[in-house]
């Protein structure tokens, strides 16, 4: 068989569109690709939006659990990654942030609260009503003792100075306006906000 320059090339393109083709997915090497591709891991997963904890700038995480939400089932965090809807950080995560996958795993993480009792040396896990309910009862006691209802020259202050509040920067505006405005209620003056700090 004489093959001209014109053949060749024929010959040429019709071996290029056939293993195109093939690379595609539409020949036996097509069947054989999609029967080995994994399922994506995140297919099952229940996705929640929260905010990064680490520092003020509060950008917007995703985070993802494996688990049913049965009633007596435990879901377990298995990824987390950026909100790419979030107009902080549009999907983008510092190291910190990429870290917190770790963090939530982390064998020394506190879950509970602890306390130790005067003239102990160790801290003892406790319930959280425990917790609150000795804070709110030794800000009740101090507030009482050092609350200053009027100054020297008899105006009305209503000042409490002996007890301040730092406000967690991951709230919302809206958590951060209440917040505001209960410590301000109390008397409380010494008020800011981790977004400065």
């Amino acid at each position: 068989m004489e093959l001209r320059r014109r053949g060749f090339i024929k010959l040429t393109g019709a071996g290029l569109a056939a293993s195109t083709l093939g690379a595609l997915g539409f020949g036996p090497s097509g069947e054989a690709l999609a029967a080995a591709v994994r399922p994506f891991k995140l297919a099952a997963t229940t996705e929640t939006r929260n905010t990064c904890s680490y520092c003020a700038v509060a950008c917007g995480i995703l985070v993802y659990s494996a688990g049913d939400r049965a009633k007596n089932a435990k879901s377990n965090i298995i990824h987390i990654e950026g909100d790419p809807d979030h107009p902080v950080n549009r999907g983008t995560l510092c190291p910190k942030g990429s870290a917190l996958l770790d963090v939530v795993h982390a064998p020394t993480r506190l879950e509970q609260p602890k306390y130790r009792a005067p003239g102990s040396n160790e801290f003892k896990p406790v319930s959280w009503d425990f917790a609150l309910d000795r804070i709110a009862r030794l800000m009740k006691h101090d507030r009482d003792a050092n609350f200053i209802a009027r100054n020297a020259n008899g105006a009305t202050v209503n000042r409490w100075l002996t007890t301040g509040m730092l406000a967690a920067s991951a709230s919302s505006t809206e958590t951060a306006y209440l917040t505001w405005k209960t410590v301000r209620s109390m008397g409380m003056l010494i008020f800011d906000n981790q977004a400065r700090v």
